[in-house]
């Protein structure tokens, strides 16, 4: 479960291709820590994820990655982008277990990526 939510949030922390192989940097100095102190912003790019509201320009970016993070276990982010995801699943694990939730059904249904990083949790 933990896994899922890191690489989830890695796809926030990185949503466009910088160089071969490899997520952008260029959202790497976002603010994670006001995102989720923001219950609105918040709800902006899970509603995003959840196809339940408007999309940033960001926020689509975001929704487009989500589905190759998971398949390559976040192989393409950088370790700035691993750690916000930490800094993410470790909130949304503790804070929001509704959100979690709720991402799990839209991006893993079916515990696919629960059993493919079972080793990792």
């Amino acid at each position: 479960m933990k896994t899922f939510v890191l690489l989830l949030a890695a796809s926030c922390v990185a949503v466009a291709v910088a160089k071969p192989g490899q997520y952008t940097t260029k959202y790497d100095n976002v603010d994670l820590d006001e995102i989720l102190k923001s219950d609105r912003l918040l709800k902006n790019y899970t509603n995003c994820l959840l196809d339940k509201g408007h999309c940033t320009p960001d926020g689509s970016e975001l929704k487009k990655v989500v589905p190759d993070a998971l398949q390559t276990g976040c192989s393409k982010c950088n370790e700035n982008q691993k750690s916000g995801t930490r800094k993410i699943i470790d909130y949304l694990i503790k804070n929001k277990q509704d959100v979690w939730k709720q991402l799990q059904d839209k991006y893993d249904s079916k515990g696919i990526y629960l059993q493919k990083y079972h080793d990792q949790l």
